[in-house]
């Protein structure tokens, strides 16, 4: 991977695929990384073999970039500078997001902050929780302090400590990040958001929220469900792949650039 600088962090990312191809901005979840999210489940296979320009970071406290202890450093409007001092250390000046999870959330205030840059939004693993919640988190963050998984009886602390510890990521940062990136934008902010997006979401997800009803509240939204897939599943579902590139064709997105203009 390649790495950029941005707010005194180096960042690890990855650009496949035609320099003059349609770029694409996947922005992984929580506690995961660019390998993990989107090169382990295929999209990065799936986009470029369709003509896309695919680029992904890993977040700050992930994977290979930088992993700041400091809470602060990790809300979401934060973290979608990121993504804009990516785009511009490409020389990009929009993309379509591709967020999955808090990927999804980022992606959205990057969408509320920085409209322009943003020429679709796809959403995985977040629906409705985006504007009331997605429950709550402070489990997650003492169970990824705590000395280890057999410490932790909270069911989904337990499924997020086993994935950071299956990821060998660094704990204190992803407590430090999950205390932070819990900012929900306005129902009105999401109602006024006048982007082409598609949701999904697993009909397994307990996490996520309804995707109908987060597509209902925006201007120009379609859901998608995905059958007998949980959160973590549901990444790499095929069906999720044959709609994301429907959503883009559908949209006029094709890989050749071009289309942004």
């Amino acid at each position: 991977m390649e790495t950029f600088e941005n707010d005194g962090l180096k960042f690890a990312y990855l650009d496949e695929g035609p320099r003059d191809g349609l770029p694409i901005l996947l922005v992984h979840g929580f506690a995961s990384s660019a390998r993990v999210n989107w090169i382990e489940p295929g999209w990065v296979q799936t986009l470029g073999d369709a003509g896309y320009r695919v680029i992904a970071l890993d977040h700050r406290g992930h994977g290979a970039s930088d992993k700041p202890h400091e809470a602060p450093l990790y809300t979401p409007p934060v973290m979608a500078g990121d993504c804009i001092a990516l785009l511009d250390h490409l020389s990009l000046n929009k993309a379509v997001w591709f967020g999955y999870s808090m990927g999804a959330r980022i992606s959205v205030f990057a969408a509320l902050e920085h409209r322009a840059r943003v020429a679709a939004l796809i959403l995985g693993g977040l629906g409705y929780g985006l504007v009331e919640g997605v429950g709550d988190w402070d489990p997650i963050a003492e169970a990824l302090l705590a000395p280890s998984l057999d410490d932790v009886t909270h069911e989904r602390g337990r499924m997020f400590r086993s994935f950071a510890d299956r990821t060998r990521s660094d704990r204190l940062a992803l407590a430090a990040c999950i205390q932070a990136n819990r900012q929900e934008p306005s129902r009105e902010a999401i109602a006024a958001l006048d982007v082409p997006t598609l949701i999904a979401v697993g009909t397994k997800d307990d996490i996520a929220g309804s995707a109908d009803k987060l597509a209902q509240l925006m201007p120009d939204a379609e859901a998608l469900a995905l059958e007998g897939r949980d959160h973590m599943l549901a990444v790499g579902d095929r069906n999720f792949k044959a709609a994301v590139l429907r959503f883009l064709a559908e949209r006029g997105f094709t890989p050749d650039a071009s289309s942004f203009n």
